[in-house]
């Protein structure tokens, strides 16, 4: 057991699985006491179980990040029930994934509304209790925001405006005792294969991710809570997440190549399918 966040109290978006209920077990060891939130009630109430068990208080609150109201509810109950808040993780998101040109507007809503404007509501929200204790904000973007792939357009847009969203909160929050941290994960355990592009959780759904990239969640955990202690302002993590960020930033026209590869056979023929669309 650590006691990077002793006495603490953190709240996690998207809290019933994958990297979020990791997060909330290691910040749980950490000494910190957890609020999770997500749509599925049943989910969170089996993470909180999972905090108390540790010695910690854990918390479940439902809470949709699309739904200002939700959010405000959410943050209120959080400082009834647990005494204030220290830590506000947004990473609540899922992926639209597909052909760029088969998405329609509804589709790019969906995933800017989730990843992106949810993101932004959930720490508007919890900034004025995070100001009464130098607290901290973390904004789960992804390696995606740097390295852009096919069938991902869609997400890797999103997450590149958290990455842009976090530089600015950085900026804005300089000197104010209040920090934002942006991470960056690679590939990680999570369940964000097995849902849909309409944000339904499908079991039946493959992973199409690289097994062998694959990190596990709570080793995940752990190393996102060091970066956040040390209120990191931007931290890639994984071995692969790290290469493939450097190679986006330093050598695009490798990264370009990389992404291109296999998929320029096929291009030629799937444009050929594309109709113009009816509004």
């Amino acid at each position: 057991m650590g006691t990077r966040f002793e006495g603490q109290v953190v709240w996690i978006t998207g809290g019933g699985s994958g990297i979020g209920r990791a997060l909330a077990l290691a910040m749980a060891d950490e000494g910190a006491d957890v609020a999770i939130s997500g749509r599925r009630q049943d989910k969170l109430d089996a993470v909180a179980a999972e905090v108390d068990a540790r010695g910690r208080r854990g918390l479940g609150v439902a809470c949709d990040v699309t739904d200002e109201a939700s959010l405000a509810r959410a943050v209120e109950v959080i400082v009834a029930e647990l005494g204030g808040l220290d830590v506000a993780v947004a990473n609540a998101g899922f992926s639209v994934s597909g052909r760029f040109l088969r998405h329609g507007a509804e589709d790019w809503r969906r995933q800017f509304e989730t990843n992106v404007i949810g993101a932004a509501m959930t720490v508007r929200y919890a900034m004025p209790e995070l100001a009464k204790r130098d607290g901290r904000a973390v904004l789960i973007a992804s390696v995606a925001s740097m390295f852009t792939y096919p069938n991902g357009g869609a997400y890797c847009a999103s997450k590149a405006a958290l990455r842009a969203m976090g530089q600015a909160l950085s900026i804005e929050l300089s000197g104010t005792g209040v920090s934002c941290t942006t991470i960056h994960p690679g590939f990680v355990e999570s369940e964000i294969a097995q849902v849909d592009n309409h944000g339904h959780f499908d079991p039946s759904r493959p992973d199409p991710r690289p097994s062998k990239l694959m990190w596990p969640a709570d080793k995940a955990a752990k190393t996102m809570v060091r970066a956040i202690h040390r209120r990191k302002r931007e931290f890639v993590f994984t071995g692969h997440g790290i290469v493939a960020t450097w190679i986006a930033r330093h050598l695009p026209w490798v990264a370009f190549k990389m992404a291109c590869s296999g998929a320029a056979r096929k291009n030629s023929d799937r444009l050929a399918e594309v109709r113009t669309p009816k509004p």
